[in-house]
């Protein structure tokens, strides 16, 4: 049995560790593995810690997101109304100013059928009066026919002005 090389790596391994438990080897590597350990331990804390907080920030950014979509589509719909009411003025001031200006030329026609009714009949008198002063003084003589005349003309006058 002294003679196998299985036994002296036996016996030299049970020195071995006879000599590490004498120097405290095994508490020197129990605490390296406890270090470790409780650092791989900081180290997942720190991971689930940075995780919530990504997780935290994704779904602030979301929310912000969705209000920033509802924002953006109520001032669209804003800008659509303000546009469909600015269209709207737009058409019942121009529907208002063509109805003006309709209201004036119409205005301007009629006084220019009043004044050319009034031209031709105060022609009309004007050529009345020429015609019955030219009758009435070839006709009458005398002073009658002046104050016949006279009167005849004012009467005419009077009324086709």
């Amino acid at each position: 049995m002294f003679f196998e090389p299985e036994t002296w790596v036996a016996v030299a391994f049970v020195i071995l560790m006879v000599l590490f438990a004498y120097l405290g080897i095994h508490r020197t590597v129990l605490t390296a593995l406890d270090k470790r350990a409780d650092r791989i331990k900081a180290e997942l804390d720190d991971a689930r810690r940075l995780k919530e907080e990504a997780a935290a920030l994704l779904a602030e950014y979301k929310s912000k997101r969705t209000s920033a979509e509802r924002e953006a589509e109520e001032i669209i719909a804003n800008a659509k109304a303000e546009a469909e009411r600015i269209a709207s003025e737009a058409k019942a001031k121009m529907e208002d100013f063509v109805a003006r200006r309709t209201k004036m030329a119409e205005t301007k026609i009629g006084q220019a059928e009043a004044q050319a009714l009034a031209d031709v009949r105060a022609a009309a008198a004007d050529a009345a009066v020429a015609a019955a002063e030219t009758i009435l003084r070839d006709t009458a003589k005398g002073k009658v026919a002046e104050d016949l005349i006279a009167q005849g003309i004012a009467d005419v006058k009077a009324k086709l002005n």
